[in-house]
């Protein structure tokens, strides 16, 4: 089933595992009954096992990052009500100052992984399963509420288009605390009964060296996984570069999503590798919708039609389904999509209509293919392969001594994505550059929020009611570097 850092692990220790996490996290109970579990823990066999042992248990899965900083943590853990925190030894620590401000009870996996099995409560599939955390309009992080039956569709619909077996296996180097990861490889390699090899992080030279064994059968990325990994064929000497190559072809599906695919890393891939990469699109709420065929051609700049099982239209302000050819925003319906807002009831309400779940991402359909044109809201940036709210990191940095104001903005970039950029009206006669004011945000946003790009200005760009004209900035950045 799995082979991590720790070693090689069967289904059977999987099964035998993950029902000592669920013994330890019920203790004296007979079911969790939905509480919540923050678990903080790096990709390998322990997340799984805490993972399945959670739900086994009948509580709802909470995957904190192992990259975000401990005031993010304290975010997610409040904000969930979570009553359990279940953490690996080595990050402990970080969590223990949380778990006693709020009176939570905290374990590790070791005190999980070696409790007695005990019996185990009947969870029906309609229960609430998982609870990942994803930046949105409002600039707070919400708790997107998914069932087990919502995975399980989201799971399956996969599985049949990209014709999953308990033949393939797949390398994760993705971070574990979004769909992307969580969904598309692990949970489909384990749904399939194949190989999930899971990588610490994401590692350029590792990667390469473990298509080059010649074993796997799929890889999954984001566009800049796959900017990093030219770079180092192009770094390499040309009988090294006809080794990735030659490994890259006998690979039988390679697949990029989380962020949009620029058409010339697409075909520059495809110089390198012999592959087309497949290019599809989905949402932390609805899973997958939109795929380029296994089988078939992958028109460039496409993310392809609706998946087996997902409905997927596209309506104009009106909420009036638009004729092809014409722009429109994408609305899901399917038994994938998501529950709730945790704990959000006016934010769940506005995000469906009529029951479909309105994406806030404009595509057109050509020749009955759907192509991905942006985002409806200016405040929702994708870097990396991460969705992240403008609105929250303005909110952050506001509180850097020199910033009086601030606006953040996504500006196009061929490696992430979009560059995360931030232009400042500064307090008297201060002085900031980039390097300082990434220093400083380190320890208050997750990595891939801190700001790229630093452009002081005067005065911000505003409208005639003190709104901030978001496209104004975004064009003080564009052919500007990364300076």
């Amino acid at each position: 089933a799995i082979i991590a850092t720790e070693g090689t692990f069967t289904y059977e220790q999987l099964l035998e595992a993950s029902a000592s996490v669920a013994s330890c996290l019920l203790a004296d109970a007979g079911d969790l009954e939905e509480s919540r579990v923050a678990f903080l823990m790096g990709p390998g066999f322990q997340y799984v096992a805490t993972q399945w042992g959670i739900w086994r248990a009948g509580g709802i899965a909470v995957p904190l990052a192992v990259s975000h900083p401990p005031r993010e943590l304290e975010y997610v853990i409040g904000d969930a009500a979570a009553t359990v925190i279940l953490a690996h030894p080595d990050v402990v620590s970080t969590l223990r100052p949380v778990a006693d401000t709020r009176k939570i009870r905290l374990l590790t996996t070791g005190d999980a992984l070696t409790a007695h099995a005990t019996e185990l409560p009947e969870v029906a599939e309609s229960r609430p399963a998982m609870m990942v955390y994803t930046s949105g309009t409002t600039g707070k992080p919400k708790g997107v509420v998914t069932t087990h039956t919502n995975i399980r569709a989201q799971v399956t619909t996969l599985v049949s288009a990209w014709e999953w077996s308990a033949n393939d296996h797949i390398l994760l180097a993705l971070p574990l605390h979004h769909t992307h990861g969580i969904i598309n490889v692990l949970t489909c390699a384990l749904w399939a009964g194949a190989v999930c090899e899971m990588l610490p992080r994401f590692d350029t030279e590792t990667v390469w060296s473990r298509i080059i064994d010649g074993n796997l059968t799929l890889f999954m990325a984001v566009p800049t996984i796959y900017r990093k990994l030219i770079a180092a064929w192009e770094r390499a000497s040309p009988e090294r570069r006809r080794t990735m190559s030659d490994a890259c072809a006998r690979l039988r599906l390679m697949v990029s999503g989380s962020a949009a695919l620029p058409v010339q890393t697409l075909e520059r891939w495809r110089e390198v590798s012999g592959q087309t990469l497949l290019e599809r699109y989905g949402t932390t709420e609805s899973g997958m919708a939109l795929s380029n065929p296994l089988h078939g051609e992958r028109v460039p700049g496409s993310v392809g039609t609706p998946l087996p099982g997902v409905e997927v239209r596209l309506v104009d302000d009106d909420g009036k389904v638009v004729e092809m050819g014409t722009p429109g925003e994408i609305q899901v319906k399917g038994p994938g999509v998501f529950r709730d807002y945790w704990r959000r009831p006016e934010a769940t309400e506005q995000a469906f209509r009529d029951g479909w779940f309105a994406t806030g991402d404009i595509a057109v359909v050509e020749g009955g293919i759907y192509r991905i044109l942006g985002r409806k809201s200016v405040d929702i940036i994708k870097t990396g392969g991460y969705k992240v709210s403008a609105l929250e990191i303005e909110e952050v940095l506001r509180a850097h001594p020199d910033i009086r104001e601030c606006a953040v903005v996504g500006v196009d970039d061929p490696e992430w994505g979009e560059r995360v950029c931030v232009a400042v009206e500064l307090q008297g006669s201060s002085d900031l550059t980039i390097d300082s004011l990434r220093y400083w945000a380190k320890d208050r946003l997750a990595p891939y929020k801190v700001p790229r790009t630093l452009r002081s200005v005067r005065t911000l760009p505003r409208n005639a009611l003190g709104k901030v004209r978001k496209p104004e900035v975004a064009a003080l950045f564009r052919g500007s570097g990364r300076g």
